[in-house]
C-alpha cells in the first residue's frame, strides 16, 4: 500500500463508486423507459419497478450514513482521547466534527496547535490538512 498524504488520502472504491452506481443508473433509466412505454395493462408493475430503483438509493445513502455516523463517532471518541492523553483536557467544544476528522491526519507532535488553532481560526478540514507537515496515515475510513 502506498504511503498516504494529502494528495492520496481519498479512497474510491470501485465496486461501490462507479459499478454499483452505473447498475443503479441503467436500472433506473431502464424502469422510466419502461414505465413511458406501459400499457395499461402494466402500468402498476412499470411504476413500481421505478419506485423500487429509488428505494435502491434511498437504501444505499441511508446504509452509508449511517455508517459513516459510527465511524465519526468513533473518530471524535478517539481524537478526544488522544488531546486528553497530550494535554490533560478535552478537545475544544468549538470544533466541528469535520476539522476533528481532518486532525485525525495529523502527528502527536503537531496535533495540540493544529487543534487549538482550527477552534481559534474556524479552519475548514480542507485546510487543517494541507497544514498537516507530518501525516499520520488512516487506512480504515472509506
Amino acid at each position: 500500500m502506498a504511503q498516504q498524504s494529502y494528495a492520496n488520502h481519498r479512497q474510491m472504491v470501485p465496486g461501490f463508486h462507479y459499478v454499483a452506481f452505473a447498475l443503479w443508473l441503467a436500472i433506473f433509466i431502464g424502469s422510466l423507459v419502461h414505465l413511458f412505454r406501459a400499457t395499461p395493462d402494466n402500468l402498476y408493475t412499470a411504476a413500481l419497478i421505478v419506485a423500487m430503483s429509488i428505494l435502491i438509493v434511498i437504501v444505499a445513502w441511508y446504509t452509508r450514513s449511517f455508517a459513516l455516523k459510527a465511524q465519526d463517532r468513533a473518530i471524535r471518541a478517539e481524537e478526544n482521547l488522544r488531546h486528553f492523553v497530550l494535554t490533560g483536557k478535552p478537545l475544544d467544544s468549538r470544533l466541528r466534527m469535520s476539522q476533528i476528522i481532518a486532525l485525525r491526519f495529523a502527528s502527536d507532535e503537531e496535533f495540540v496547535v493544529l487543534a487549538g488553532k482550527a477552534a481559534d481560526e474556524k479552519l475548514s478540514a480542507n485546510t487543517i490538512k494541507q497544514s498537516i507537515k507530518n501525516w499520520k496515515a488512516d487506512y480504515y475510513r472509506v
